[in-house]
């Protein structure tokens, strides 16, 4: 038996660094499948944030694509996605510091396709019948009052580098464009297209149109869709078949387009969608004309399944994975970003017929001892009369100790980004950061979260700052008497959208004690006035239409009404964030200086939405840490660099 110490709840020794998190590890996405190849994205933060391409051989050889010096990463929409298409191994990427495409053969370095500047590319495709590449385009020449968005193809057969290559609008008109894909004969395009003031998720169009031999789009015709019903993922099957998710029933489930007529394929209550806050997410694949891999989530947890398509049955495929993104499938196998509760987030190939799992790539390569982590506990609590609300609890967990009798845990609420996003159940380490310490966490899936339907999404439209934030306040109060939480140090914490859901729980509320806030939104108005393209409607959702309804705007913001505010607060910052410009935290920032509260501001040049950077990673977490230690009063176990605490 080990040698169990006895140590105040905040106070253990834990071998989940902040060195640990940041070290040896990455952020997969975007598999890609060409032939036998598979193809991914790695997230570096020891590189400073650069996405890497990355190829695996059939034989098992892993290597780069992309050259040290280049980031395969695109700021359509800012937040971007899919940035690269790979077809007979030739890859086509957007390159992150210029936006340009660059076409790169085996064993050569990239070649930039001459484009005009301002132009930015996204969900690029290869049409080879034409050779061209259709994408995404985001037009920031200027010449209007937000970037246009269109449908381009893209001459590959252009003069190269020395002159600006063909580029044709193939369709315009919409304010957002995504998922163009052509039938496998090459005569057909799908694509979706929304506008303002709708989001992905609240109302998208899908969209056929007939590919002349020239390569333009002819007649065309609107399959499925509308305000009032979220279009994902549309994808022809191999004998030309248009499959998509819809979420017309309440539920994203998917559906087929035959003879004119759309039939629903699996009709079930889960989710085989999500919210496109980023190009190319996938769900679903063919492994071939009669067979189709995807993944749903029920309840929060993902499932891996195949479909018959001559019976349209579905069968679960048992997998150890609950959190399953990225899908993609060719004859055989099918490959995806797996994780789960115990493991972090991998690559994983399935062979189908001998039902084997392989991992080609691992997230981290540090191991955490089971000891360390912490199991989360799917709860669901009552937040009305009427309705409950989902969250995962966290219980302190660390094998080497136990809190001396009496004490209660800390509790860290989590409220994520989006708000249209959603917690999962896979390892995150940077729970566990928090776990093997002694602090609890409860990881919120307030109303307006994806994953549990069209109704549950529609809990926050014209409420969002009410809604999350009860949410969040009521899962801090069931967990106080379910869990034996100490009411007196309940923290809430949150990045983006999670932010400001952060900050109003603390200026509305006076059940939490203190809060982080990274890069959150304190001032709604001025969020509906600066904010990009993508979202610049997406309040009128949230809130109500601006001006008309300035007076919700001014209610809800954080910023004016700080004086209700009475507990520390640290905020995390990127001063390059287009997304939620740094004022806004620097405005909150003063008012609780002025107010004598104490108050921490941590900045990092070189950081937009969302921290990529290793060392700026690191920092903003110990420096959260250490705000607790001194607000708490409770002893670190290890030296951590301390952080400028006003009025402490």
């Amino acid at each position: 038996m080990p040698n169990i110490k006895v140590a105040p709840y905040g106070s253990w020794q834990s071998p989940i660094s902040s060195d640990l998190i940041v070290s040896e590890s990455v952020r997969l996405s975007d598999v890609v499948l060409d032939g036998r190849d598979t193809y991914w994205v790695e997230m570096r933060p020891s590189e400073g944030g650069r996405n890497a391409i990355v190829r695996c051989t059939p034989d098992g050889q892993v290597a780069d694509i992309t050259p040290p010096d280049f980031n395969s990463r695109t700021r359509v929409h800012e937040y971007g996605g899919r940035s690269f298409a790979a077809h007979q191994t030739d890859v086509y990427y957007s390159n992150y510091s210029d936006q340009r495409i660059y076409h790169q053969k085996p064993h050569a370095g990239p070649t930039a396709m001459a484009t005009a500047n301002g132009l930015r590319f996204a969900d690029i495709i290869v049409d080879r019948q034409h050779q061209s590449l259709i994408c995404v385009c985001e037009d920031h020449r200027g010449r209007r009052t937000e970037p246009e968005n269109t449908l381009v193809r893209l001459d590959l057969a252009g003069p190269g580098a020395t002159a600006t290559q063909e580029l044709t609008t193939l369709v315009s008109g919409s304010d957002f464009y995504a998922s163009p894909c052509l039938s496998p004969d090459g005569s057909q395009l799908a694509w979706l297209s929304w506008n303002h003031p709708d989001m992905p998720w609240d109302g998208t169009e899908l969209w056929i149109g007939q590919v002349g031999q020239n390569g333009a789009l002819g007649e065309t015709e609107k399959v499925a869709g509308g305000r009032a019903e979220s279009i994902f993922q549309p994808q022809w099957s191999p004998d030309g078949t248009l499959f998509f998710v819809s979420d017309c029933t309440g539920w994203w489930n998917l559906y087929r387009r035959r003879e004119n007529q759309v039939h629903p394929v699996a009709r079930m209550e889960a989710e085989f969608g999500l919210p496109q806050w980023l190009f190319g997410m996938s769900t679903y694949a063919f492994e071939s004309a009669r067979r189709l891999i995807c993944t749903y989530t029920r309840n929060g947890s993902w499932q891996l399944a195949e479909i018959n398509l001559a019976t349209d049955s579905l069968n679960v495929i048992e997998t150890p994975y609950t959190d399953i993104s990225c899908l993609q499938a060719s004859a055989g196998r099918t490959v995806f970003v797996g994780g789960s509760a115990t493991e972090p987030t991998s690559i994983v190939q399935l062979d189908l017929a001998a039902q084997t799992f392989d991992v080609l790539r691992c997230s981290s390569r540090n191991k955490i001892d089971s000891g360390y982590i912490s199991i989360p506990a799917a709860i669901e609590f009552p937040t009305t009369p009427e309705q409950s609300s989902h969250a995962y609890f966290y219980a302190p967990q660390n094998k080497n100790y136990r809190a001396p009798a009496g004490d209660r845990p800390p509790l860290i609420v989590i409220s994520h980004g989006g708000p249209t996003a959603a917690a999962t159940a896979s390892l995150n380490p940077a729970i566990q950061y928090w776990t093997s310490r002694g602090i609890a966490v409860l990881d919120v899936n307030y109303g307006g979260s994806t994953g549990y339907g069209r109704a549950y999404r529609q809990r926050l439209d014209g409420k969002w700052g009410l809604v999350d934030t009860q949410d969040c306040v009521k899962g801090a109060k069931y967990s106080v008497a379910a869990f034996g939480i100490d009411p007196n140090r309940l923290i809430i914490r949150g990045s983006s959208a999670g932010g400001y859901t952060t900050l109003c729980a603390l200026v509305f509320h006076d059940v939490f004690k203190a809060g982080a806030s990274y890069y959150g939104v304190s001032d709604l108005e001025a969020l509906a006035q600066e904010t990009h393209k993508f979202e610049a409607r997406y309040l009128d959702q949230l809130i109500g239409p601006y001006p008309e309804r300035r007076d919700l705007y001014l209610d809800r913001s954080p910023i004016h009404h700080a004086e209700d505010l009475a507990c520390p607060v640290i905020f995390f910052q990127g001063l390059e964030d287009q997304v939620v410009p740094p004022g806004q935290a620097k405005r909150m920032v003063e008012i609780l200086k002025d107010k004598k509260l104490p108050v921490a501001y941590v900045a990092f040049d070189k950081e937009q939405h969302g921290f990529r950077i290793a060392q700026n990673i690191k920092r903003a977490l110990d420096a959260e840490l250490y705000f607790y230690s001194r607000v708490f009063g409770f002893q670190l176990a290890d030296e951590i660099e301390p952080v400028e605490i006003e009025n402490l």
